[in-house]
């Protein structure tokens, strides 16, 4: 099965391989911040990105100023970003682009949900560019659910029409409603990707899978349910499948210019 669907899209004339981080391409951490790819992950990234007609991104839940800083990326990177669950992005040769239209009271919100969990162990908060995220991975069982109470319920109160999301040990609320499958679906359009492969490790990365379609290849970093043909142990498993993408998209470059 994988060996023929990495075939089939390898095929495509214009490929795009979009990408999570964060226990995708990276090892989940405690300190979200010291978060880094594989060295195998980057290679493979890296074959991939200089292929003719192939197109890598990044699509993260994570604001594009600090995907930028843990996917080590610069301004003469040919990788795409699509930071904020697809609300920002960055081309190669442009500047980033987002909204950054805070409704009123989003600065106060994020504040007090600062307060309500400044006593709870392991729980803290990270400001987002449109929102903020309530991480528990350092909290007991007990700890994170009050700490999760605690932040659901001033958010209904105040901003019921923001999108909650949940992740691993991760709860985000966030005034903007794009998902990854209209990331996706951007950069298939900008693009003009004609096949698409597609890999996250979260429940946020459910959509992005869900949305792919004939033609297309999507892979599924570690357990839980999940709409991707493929799954694979970790990002290390990860790291070989893409490599594997690589050698069959090389060889179908050759074979078009022999």
């Amino acid at each position: 099965m994988t060996a023929h669907a990495i075939a089939e899209v390898a095929r495509t004339r214009r490929l795009l391989v979009a990408l999570d981080f964060d226990g995708t391409l990276a090892p989940l951490v405690d300190e979200p911040m010291t978060a880094r790819a594989l060295p195998e992950a980057r290679t493979a990234v890296a074959r991939l990105a200089a292929l003719p007609d192939t197109v890598v991104a990044f699509v993260s839940g994570r604001s594009l100023a600090d995907l930028r800083v843990i996917a080590e990326h610069d301004d003469a990177s040919p990788v795409w970003l699509s930071g904020s669950h697809g609300a920002e992005h960055w081309r190669p040769g442009s500047e980033g682009a987002s909204s950054l239209d805070a409704p009123a009271g989003a600065a106060d919100l994020i504040a007090d949900a600062e307060a309500a969990v400044a006593d709870v162990a392991g729980a803290w908060i990270e400001r987002k560019s449109f929102g903020f995220g309530l991480h528990t991975r350092l909290a007991d069982d007990a700890a994170a659910s009050a700490a999760a109470r605690a932040v659901d319920a001033l958010v209904a109160e105040r901003a019921p029409g923001w999108r909650r999301r949940t992740g691993r040990d991760v709860v985000e609320f966030a005034w903007r409603h794009e998902g990854k499958d209209t990331a996706i679906a951007a950069l298939r359009a900008e693009t003009g990707a004609t096949g698409v492969v597609f890999a996250g490790d979260d429940v946020t990365d459910e959509d992005a899978l869900r949305s792919l379609g004939e033609g297309d290849l999507g892979v599924r970093v570690g357990d839980g349910e999940t709409a991707a043909q493929v799954r694979v142990a970790d990002p290390g498993a990860l790291a070989l499948l893409l490599d594997e993408i690589a050698d069959a998209r090389e060889a179908e470059v050759d074979a078009r210019e022999a």
